[in-house]
Protein backbone atom coordinates (compact mmCIF):
# COMPACT_ATOMS: atom_id res chain seq x y z
CA UNK A 1 0.00 0.00 0.00
CA UNK A 2 0.84 3.68 -0.45
CA UNK A 3 0.28 6.05 2.25
CA UNK A 4 0.23 9.56 1.66
CA UNK A 5 2.72 10.66 4.35
CA UNK A 6 4.10 8.63 7.43
CA UNK A 7 1.52 9.50 10.00
CA UNK A 8 -0.95 8.13 8.13
CA UNK A 9 0.65 4.90 7.50
CA UNK A 10 1.20 5.19 11.48
CA UNK A 11 -2.58 5.55 11.61
CA UNK A 12 -3.49 2.72 9.62
CA UNK A 13 -1.54 0.45 11.56
CA UNK A 14 -3.02 1.90 14.43
CA UNK A 15 -6.58 1.05 13.46
CA UNK A 16 -5.78 -2.25 12.52
CA UNK A 17 -4.39 -3.56 15.26
CA UNK A 18 -6.97 -2.38 16.99
CA UNK A 19 -9.65 -3.94 15.15
CA UNK A 20 -7.31 -7.54 15.70
CA UNK A 21 -7.09 -7.06 19.88
CA UNK A 22 -3.34 -6.03 19.68
CA UNK A 23 -1.78 -2.78 20.46
CA UNK A 24 1.34 -1.14 18.60
CA UNK A 25 4.72 0.97 19.54
CA UNK A 26 6.90 2.44 17.03
CA UNK A 27 10.49 1.14 16.32
CA UNK A 28 13.56 2.04 14.92
CA UNK A 29 13.56 4.68 12.65
CA UNK A 30 16.60 5.72 10.27
CA UNK A 31 17.28 9.10 9.34
CA UNK A 32 18.77 9.48 5.61
CA UNK A 33 22.68 11.12 6.24
CA UNK A 34 21.89 13.71 3.04
CA UNK A 35 19.08 16.04 4.07
CA UNK A 36 18.05 13.87 7.75
CA UNK A 37 14.66 13.56 6.59
CA UNK A 38 12.90 10.06 7.81
CA UNK A 39 13.57 7.04 5.63
CA UNK A 40 12.67 3.85 7.55
CA UNK A 41 10.49 3.31 10.17
CA UNK A 42 8.80 -0.02 12.01
CA UNK A 43 5.36 -0.04 13.68
CA UNK A 44 5.43 -3.09 15.59
CA UNK A 45 3.06 -5.40 17.76
CA UNK A 46 3.61 -4.19 21.37
CA UNK A 47 4.66 -7.74 22.43
CA UNK A 48 7.58 -7.94 19.56
CA UNK A 49 11.21 -8.60 20.94
CA UNK A 50 11.96 -10.85 23.95
CA UNK A 51 13.30 -9.08 27.56
CA UNK A 52 16.00 -11.17 29.08
CA UNK A 53 15.57 -10.54 32.50
CA UNK A 54 12.16 -9.47 34.83
CA UNK A 55 12.54 -5.91 36.07
CA UNK A 56 11.69 -4.64 39.53
CA UNK A 57 9.62 -1.24 39.63
CA UNK A 58 12.14 0.86 41.99
CA UNK A 59 8.85 2.03 44.05
CA UNK A 60 7.34 -1.14 45.10
CA UNK A 61 9.74 -3.33 44.30
CA UNK A 62 7.69 -5.82 42.10
CA UNK A 63 8.76 -7.98 39.47
CA UNK A 64 7.05 -6.76 36.77
CA UNK A 65 5.24 -9.71 34.09
CA UNK A 66 6.84 -10.10 31.04
CA UNK A 67 5.09 -8.77 27.96
CA UNK A 68 7.02 -9.21 25.52
CA UNK A 69 6.52 -12.45 23.19
CA UNK A 70 8.68 -12.43 20.29
CA UNK A 71 5.37 -11.32 18.03
CA UNK A 72 6.37 -10.97 14.07
CA UNK A 73 3.61 -8.50 13.23
CA UNK A 74 4.83 -5.42 11.90
CA UNK A 75 4.42 -2.71 9.12
CA UNK A 76 7.43 -1.47 7.21
CA UNK A 77 7.45 2.32 6.39
CA UNK A 78 9.98 3.65 3.83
Amino acid sequence: MKFDTLQHGITFYENYARIFGFDTRLYSTKKRKSDGKISLKYCVCNKEGFRETPRIHAKCKKKRPITKMGCKARLTLN
